[in-house]
């Protein structure tokens, strides 16, 4: 298992658009792509579990990514954040 934590600078945080993108890029991987905000946590794969974690400007959130492919899985999310995020 490979995880990162992530400061969204978004100001709307974690939106439709941004969060279309990302779950896009987590289904091209095998691995399971979780993101948690404090106790709550979301599967990255599902648009609406994602965005109901109501993750905001300034959040820290926790991205945890465990399966064959984590390393790539894991590399490809953080890029994404950083670009939409």
């Amino acid at each position: 298992m490979k995880q990162f934590h992530y400061i969204i600078t978004d100001k709307a945080g974690i939106h439709a658009r941004p969060a279309g993108v990302l779950v896009k890029k987590a289904k091209n991987f095998e691995s399971s792509i979780e993101v948690r905000k404090d106790v709550r946590k979301a599967d990255a794969k599902k648009l609406l579990e994602l965005m109901g974690l109501g993750i905001r400007f300034n959040d820290e959130i926790i991205v945890e990514v465990s399966g064959t492919d984590e390393e790539a899985a894991c590399d490809e999310i953080r890029r994404t954040l950083k670009e939409v995020l």
